[in-house]
């Protein structure tokens, strides 16, 4: 950015205006011009914002074990934007600054299929910085790309606005001060299912677990096994490691028919969680044992059926029921039924957020200056959601929010062909939190 805009006004004439402000701030009526104080270029920035549009880049997996999902998060966030460019309703409950655009400019979307590999993902993160000058970054759904996409967004100062990510590793050990989660993981998953699982099937059961063999699978499974074990008395009795993108479960749920377990924890996701539900049926293994999702993936219902999915208990992050319940909820799942024609699951709906939230901290930072953004975000104040009111934990960058609870339904008790779960509980996200440093997470630098 010149020091000088086209009124001819120098940059450093302007801030002193606004003598005091710590941060940068946006002038209104200079062409919509972002004004920052006197900062060298980083990442994108300050070419990324010069324009009248500024670009977001998205890497989701639309091929693969998990391309159903990532289509899901797609459209999510393209309902973001176009809610934030015409200045609708619902983000303004998030984001009151935002009016038509974030700090009067138009927000775009460029795409790329990362089919769930890290590598994938992060070549076209580094194609969308050279050619579309991003300002900010999303995409994940395997939490192995979620872990290099942090690497690469403090590596190129580039915000990162987390997809889907269960893994304990992405706001732990893995964390960054460029990335922000919202999402819910399996640390909050394994405490809020934890104790309904204890309550419902009793203490000392034996239990089989399905790990996929990444990051999630890993950290999800061993903060469920840590809870039960310490606080029902279960037993691991095998864990059952598959590879992402498994298509035949049989040698696995053979090892789980002998090993005696009473419940079956299906840690996969994806395509992989659909077909080892399936064969799990087939193989005679439920209903005898039970099945229970802790983090559960979206579409699991409507892909192997409500038959399947009965009296099966899962966390998740969102489910559309939760209309009646918040009112963000509500105006949020009826703009998406009706551009898409099917109530949101909550890939979308964690998209949707992302996106809201981002333009919430822009448009109160008044700058796109990549650490004046992270500030805001970690002034940890709160905002309302589509699960009530939430905020960031400044030392990790992880949102604090609820985790919902619900039951699969049975066909003969579905209001209509989407009414596939119960919401039994919506569980406060902060007692289900570890302390912020005990996965072992040290932010970056905002420079």
């Amino acid at each position: 950015m010149s020091s000088h805009d086209k009124n001819g006004v120098s940059r450093r004439t302007l801030l002193t205006v606004g003598a005091g402000l710590a941060g940068s701030f946006a002038l209104p009526g200079f062409s919509g011009q972002v004004l920052a104080a006197d900062q060298p270029p980083m990442g994108t920035w300050p070419d990324g914002s010069k324009g009248s549009t500024v670009t977001i880049g998205a890497a989701v997996p639309r091929t693969g074990a998990y391309a159903a999902q990532g289509e899901d998060e797609l459209k999510g966030m393209q309902l973001a934007i176009e809610h934030i460019n015409e200045g609708h309703p619902l983000i303004k409950k998030i984001a009151p600054k935002v009016s038509k655009g974030v700090l009067g400019k138009k927000v775009d979307l460029v795409v790329a299929d990362s089919g769930a590999k890290p590598n994938n993902a992060v070549q076209a993160q580094q194609r969308f910085i050279n050619e579309n000058k991003i300002v900010a970054m999303t995409g994940s759904t395997s939490s192995a790309v979620a872990v290099a996409l942090n690497k690469f967004a403090e590596r190129e100062k580039i915000l990162y606005l987390v997809a889907i990510s269960g893994s304990n590793d992405t706001t732990g050990k893995d964390c960054a001060r460029y990335s922000f989660r919202q999402c819910f993981y399996g640390e909050t998953a394994a405490n809020a299912i934890g104790p309904v699982l204890v309550k419902n099937f009793g203490k000392n059961k034996k239990a089989a677990f399905m790990t996929p063999d990444y990051t999630y699978g890993h950290t999800v499974t061993k903060s469920v096994n840590d809870y039960l074990a310490k606080n029902g008395g279960w037993t691991m009795v095998t864990n059952q490691v598959s590879p992402l993108g498994t298509s035949d479960f049989s040698q696995y749920l053979t090892n789980i028919a002998n090993s005696g377990a009473d419940v079956i924890v299906n840690v996969n996701w994806g395509r992989d969680a659909v077909l080892s539900v399936q064969q799990a049926k087939q193989f005679g293994l439920t209903p005898k044992m039970k099945m229970v999702i802790p983090y559960q993936i979206p579409f699991l219902a409507k892909e192997v059926g409500a038959e399947l999915t009965e009296g099966v208990f899962a966390a998740t992050d969102f489910w559309w029921t939760l209309e009646d319940k918040y009112p963000l909820a509500k105006m949020f799942v009826e703009a998406f039924d009706k551009k898409y024609g099917y109530k949101p699951e909550w890939g979308a709906e964690n998209a949707y957020m992302q996106f809201a939230i981002w333009a919430r901290m822009v448009s109160e930072a008044g700058t796109f200056y990549p650490p004046d953004v992270i500030k805001q975000y970690e002034k940890g104040e709160k905002f309302d959601s589509m699960v009530g009111e939430v905020h960031f934990r400044p030392q990790d960058h992880q949102l604090v929010r609820p985790v919902v609870i619900v039951k699969g339904k049975a066909p003969k008790d579905m209001k209509n062909k989407e009414d596939f779960w119960e919401v039994m509980e919506v569980v406060p996200g902060e007692p289900l939190m570890q302390k912020p440093d005990a996965f072992g997470c040290h932010l970056g630098d905002y420079t």
